[in-house]
């Protein structure tokens, strides 16, 4: 035993050792992915071998200890961009060049709204259903991003549907409602909403820019507090909501840097997500005087870094969350790595083994906090 009991465990999510969402993907679904878009297999034959990847997955995340399992997003190419184009009205664009994080430039792709946007048929319920249905008694926890991204994302690709912004956050309202309700129904009881416009508007650059193009980073900032807070209004009592706040994953790069104090006031004081995720691996984050805003929500501290493979010593970061411990009371804190293994197929730059270190890791020093 390394640190005294400081903290009692929990049953409910988050719980006390948990999950961003997104896995590496193992090398015999990157070779069907690649086939596939070549023309070489089908879609059902992809989605088989998807199938059996997945099993495999949730066979690892069970024989671990998770107490909520997600399908790594397996079936997706980016953790974003897939829900956005499954929602109608949406559609898929090439861009003149990647947004490129601060090593690498990401695939030129993103989306536009082409027409009313609702949130119709959309695929990723049937995923979760199957998801659900191979976890069996295990949580199934979904991940999407959420309605901020959306507004935020488009926004950059501009659209001539929606002139007016109040009749645009209606309808992206409307659209994660039915999204919630649609997975519930299909029954989803964990879900988070994954989000880099937090993580944007803690950048003193970024938010200097949005000033140059006429936006309020403030203002927008209490915007998608609204948009977060009017979308998840209906949410059924058992149903928990968390957001994750990110900086940037694509491929181990990192595309924003700041401290949480630009925005704490008003996310951690007014959205009202029954948790946060948050990065606080290195100094990119800043330290946790910001979570002084924090009211009954859960905390879950990302302290483990999924940037490399090099392991975290134990004793910093049980030393961490007692720092932190002083600011939230420790069992509104949880544990978790600071974001996904593999926001986009590609995958950060470490190796599965390496993965799953820093998963038991987690798991380790949390049943040594919380006991």
């Amino acid at each position: 035993m390394i640190s005294p009991v400081i903290g009692s465990t929990r049953n409910t999510p988050p719980f006390r050792y948990d999950i961003v969402g997104s896995f590496l993907r193992p090398e015999e679904l990157k070779a069907a992915r690649s086939l596939h878009l070549q023309g070489e297999i089908t879609d059902g034959q992809l989605h088989e071998i998807e199938n059996t990847e997945i099993l495999k997955l949730l066979e690892q995340e069970k024989a671990l200890g998770l107490k909520a399992v997600t399908d790594g997003e397996f079936r997706r190419s980016w953790w974003h961009l897939d829900f956005f184009f499954g929602i109608a009205g949406t559609q898929k664009i090439s861009l003149d060049q990647g947004r490129g994080a601060k090593e690498g430039v990401q695939r030129a792709e993103s989306f536009r709204i082409a027409g009313k946007i609702a949130f119709g048929n959309h695929p990723m319920v049937s995923q979760f259903i199957e998801l659900q249905r191979m976890a069996g008694d295990t949580l199934a926890k979904m991940t999407i991003p959420s309605p901020a991204l959306f507004h935020f994302v488009q926004d950059y690709n501009g659209n001539e549907i929606y002139p007016d912004r109040e009749t645009l956050y209606r309808d992206i309202i409307s659209v994660y409602r039915d999204a919630i309700q649609a997975f519930y129904e299909a029954g989803c009881r964990y879900l988070q909403l994954d989000d880099t416009t937090w993580g944007t508007l803690c950048s003193g650059r970024h938010r200097a820019h949005l000033r140059s193009r006429g936006i309020d980073p403030d203002q927008l900032a209490k915007d998608y507090v609204r948009l977060i807070n009017e979308s998840i209004a209906g949410r059924p009592a058992d149903m928990t909501i968390a957001l994750h706040v990110c900086r940037g994953n694509f491929r181990s790069a990192w595309f924003a840097a700041g401290g949480y104090e630009p925005v704490a006031e008003v996310l951690f004081g007014q959205a009202e997500v029954d948790a946060f995720f948050l990065e606080y691996d290195n100094e990119r984050s800043g330290d946790f005087a910001p979570l002084r805003f924090i009211r009954g929500q859960q905390v879950v501290l990302g302290l483990v870094t999924t940037k490399h493979g090099g392991l975290e010593s134990k004793e910093q970061i049980i030393a961490r969350i007692e720092e932190a411990a002083r600011i939230v009371p420790i069992d509104q804190l949880c544990l978790s790595a600071q974001c996904g293994f593999a926001s986009t197929e590609e995958g950060n730059i470490l190796t599965e083994e390496e993965q799953w270190d820093k998963l038991r890791l987690i798991i380790e020093t949390a049943n040594e906090v919380w006991v």
